[in-house]
């Protein structure tokens, strides 16, 4: 028999020595072509060794194929902290990160469905209005004409060119679809002068030069005239001049009218990502509404009006995709065969991953997480590539337990190609699937990062880990339930695919709102319940935060923690924040100085004269029950709820802060961790602790088990429990079947997803659900509970 080729003898991915964030040394060996699933604890160094490892190696070798000139371009990655890593292959990442909120971002542009059909409309609509541009809602119809001189065999030649671009933009509501309204009695008080502060926008004040001095000696008003009595001339000045350059007090500035002004410097800008106080302002100041040219779908009337057979542009991006697929099935035209059939596959891809109830148009912000995912996954599902790794983050996360069958059938798929499948799971169902587990722990942060068993999930089971302690964990329905104090009416809900949903949701219990992906559990709570005095909605929306954030400043824990510091010791507060009087001088209080090395990744490294403490040393000499600011920044949250619950640094409003997040189970994290280091899991359970001081009596949760584990999933219904009986109403959005078994009351929407759901198909109690079976929930949950 002949010997076996050395190529063949390259089945393993090696890792040695991996101390990457809390790892400690970690070695493992993971074989190619089969499904590895990652478990542990959250916060147990899981996204440390797949992504910060394996993963971000991989990406920086293949990076390191290119030319220097093409690296600059490139994010500029460094080597992760680990003695050996072999048999690495090409690394795919499909994680969670949600998709850019842009405005002009849709479904169809994330996943190049409406680069096709725009070909396919240039190719076969009527009538015929241009290239594949003109079907396009990013592009604005342009032209122009001038004249040209260049040099040729040693004369000057003039040429006059003109030229035309159709595009498909809406001119009116430039492609958003939208259009917004201001309301000028938000900007300014018409009885005042500009001198007398008449502009009311939010950091404009009246003795401010370079916003309010500029209008006030711009020479186009007179300052000390009230607004009502500015003639029509001075009032267009006022609010839409287009920019112009004005000298004030002998220096050079530009002159622009309010509207546009506010425009560029508030509104194009995500309204998530604005301070509190100009977010207030702007939901008070402006309204968007439907653009009333194009009527909402983005596009010229001419791409409106350019249709295969009865169908426009318009008409398809809107349509549900599982029907817009079988509409392309249906257009016979050998002239574009090979693009009908691409373009067929995308959409059965998205039907197939379970996001057929989506379309084409709908703006990709508005996806969850889970949803982002499953979008990115679609170009990878018909690839021919082999002997790559996949690496996938929680794949199961928005998934009904009916989907999830589905999901796993997309994972051993990829495998079955003859590619390395590496997933990071904490559901039953998906780690069942795995050829291999490698679980990390035993705790969490400092208390983790190590492997404690590894090989097949029969092995794990019996192996005594928390995950395999937990495996076949079953939470038992509510014996008794409690009894609701009020109800919450909804009436004639019909956001998205809701079909005017009445529905009376209980008080003063902890109620489940659930049912396949895309039956509409989002659009019936978060569309129908207001945000109003009262309710505190806590979703899966990223935190927003660089590497100078952390739970002491997010929490706004530090603030007591700073007056307590300088009240002890007789100085002002400032002196205790790293981003302010305190910082070392030397890293600016970042603890490590960053050297860019253009295209080579940068280097960090701890600053020399604060020795990574980020504070002066003269700060460090002041002490607070014999710490200083430092070493209390150092604490892990349960240490530190000790420290400020009794003694001399006893400090109540310290106290009530950390024992919340103690409560969401992160005790572990030191006050000090960068927010940028923590999981997916912990930064949802940071929200959550956060808005648990929010005097609100109504909390509406967006999938709170989002990253956790199953043992931590025990100590979430503690504090869902402790949250209902001190009085307050929860509505937890969920699919997590322990959550539904715990619930005091169900409301099930469904029976599908997209229109095919969007009505509420059970109401009452997880018993009541469990005897009836009615639904696909019902059938799922009678099976959990029996085991």
């Amino acid at each position: 028999m002949a010997e076996p080729h050395v190529a063949d003898s390259h089945d393993l991915i090696r890792v040695h020595g991996a101390r990457e964030n809390n790892l400690k040394d970690v070695s493992v060996d993971i074989p190619k072509r089969r499904l590895t699933v990652f478990t542990g604890v959250s916060g147990s160094g899981k996204s440390s060794l797949v992504f910060d490892t394996i993963a971000a190696e991989s990406q920086r070798l293949i990076n390191e194929t290119y030319s220097a000139f093409l690296q600059g371009f490139m994010p500029t990655l460094a080597r992760p902290e680990v003695d050996v890593l072999e048999g690495l292959t090409t690394a795919i990442i499909v994680d969670q990160q949600r998709m850019g909120a842009d405005p002009r971002s849709t479904v169809g542009t994330a996943t190049d469905a409406n680069a096709m059909l725009r070909v396919l409309f240039s190719r076969l609509a009527e009538p015929h209005i241009g290239s594949p541009k003109a079907y396009s809602f990013n592009v604005p119809s342009v032209s122009g004409a001038g004249a040209i001189s260049f040099e040729r065999g040693g004369r000057t030649v003039k040429e006059r060119r003109s030229f035309s671009i159709t595009g498909g933009m809406c001119p009116r509501c430039e492609g958003r679809g939208s259009v917004s309204d201001i309301d000028l009695t938000q900007l300014y008080d018409d009885s005042k002068s500009l001198s007398e502060g008449a502009i009311t926008i939010p950091g404009w004040k009246p003795d401010s030069w370079w916003t309010v001095g500029v209008y006030a000696n711009s020479g186009f008003l007179d300052p000390d005239k009230p607004i009502r009595d500015y003639t029509r001339r001075e009032l267009q000045d006022f609010l839409y001049r287009e920019p112009i350059k004005v000298k004030v007090n002998g220096v050079n500035l530009t002159y622009e009218g309010l509207v546009p002004k506010l425009q560029k410097s508030m509104l194009s800008k995500d309204k998530d990502a604005l301070q509190p106080h100009i977010r207030a302002f702007v939901e008070r100041a402006v309204t968007f509404a439907v653009c009333p040219d194009c009527d909402g779908t983005r596009l010229s009337e001419a791409a409106r009006s350019s249709r295969i057979g009865e169908v426009s542009i318009a008409d398809a991006c809107a349509m549900q995709i599982s029907d817009l697929a079988d509409w392309v099935r249906g257009l016979d035209e050998p002239s574009v065969a090979p693009l009908l059939t691409a373009l067929g596959q995308t959409l059965d891809s998205f039907v197939e991953i379970g996001l057929g109830y989506l379309s084409l148009d709908r703006p990709s912000g508005t996806l969850s997480g889970g949803e982002a995912q499953r979008v990115k996954m679609i170009r990878h599902l018909g690839s021919s590539l082999t002997d790559t790794t996949y690496v996938f983050d929680e794949p199961t996360t928005g998934l009904h337990p009916h989907d999830i069958s589905r999901m796993n059938g997309l994972l051993l798929r990829l495998r079955d190609k003859g590619n390395t499948v590496l997933v990071v799971e904490h559901k039953p169902q998906t780690i069942a699937i795995a050829d291999h587990v490698v679980d990390l722990g035993p705790g969490a942060g400092t208390a983790g990062g190590a492997v404690c068993f590894e090989g097949s999930v029969d092995g794990l089971r019996t192996s005594g880990t928390v995950t395999g302690r937990h495996l076949a964990d079953r939470a038992a329905l509510r014996e008794t339930v409690r009894k609701p104090v009020g109800t919450l009416a909804i009436r004639g809900a019909n956001t998205h695919n809701l079909r005017d949903v009445d529905v009376d949701v209980p008080l003063g219990v902890l109620t489940v709102v659930t049912g396949v992906a895309g039956s509409g559990k989002s659009s019936l709570i978060h569309g129908s319940i207001p945000a109003e005095e009262g309710v505190v909605h806590v979703d899966q929306g990223a935190i927003k935060g660089s590497r100078r954030s952390n739970p002491a400043t997010y929490t706004g824990l530090l603030d007591p923690i700073r007056k307590a510091f300088a009240k002890a010791n007789g100085v002002k507060p400032a002196l205790f924040s790293a981003n302010s009087e305190g910082a070392c001088p030397t890293c600016n209080g970042a603890g490590v100085v960053f050297t860019d090395l253009a295209m080579m990744a940068g280097v960090a490294t701890t600053c020399e004269d604060c020795e990574g403490r980020r504070y002066q040393a003269s700060v460090l000499e002041y002490r607070l029950g014999g710490r200083d600011i430092s070493e209390v920044l150092a604490m892990p949250v349960a240490e530190a709820a000790e420290f400020f619950g009794a003694g001399e640094a006893k400090l109540p409003a310290a106290h009530r802060i950390l024992e919340r997040l103690v409560d969401v189970g992160l005790g572990y994290l030191t006050l000090g961790q960068p927010l940028t280091t923590l999981s997916g899991g912990e930064r949802q359970r940071l929200k959550l602790a956060t808005h648990m001081g929010d005097k609100g009596g109504v909390y509406v949760l967006d999938e709170p088990t989002t990253g956790l584990h199953l043992a931590d999933v025990e100590q979430l219904l503690g504090l869902l429990d402790r949250l209902v009986d001190s009085g307050k109403s929860v509505i937890v959005i969920e699919h997590h079947l322990a959550v539904m078994a715990h619930a005091d009351w169900i409301i099930d929407l469904g029976p599908g997803a997209g229109h095919d759901g969007g009505r509420v198909v059970f109401e009452g109690t997880p018993a009541e659900l469990v005897a009836a079976r009615s639904t696909l929930t019902g059938e799922h949950l009678a099976e959990y509970v029996a085991g």
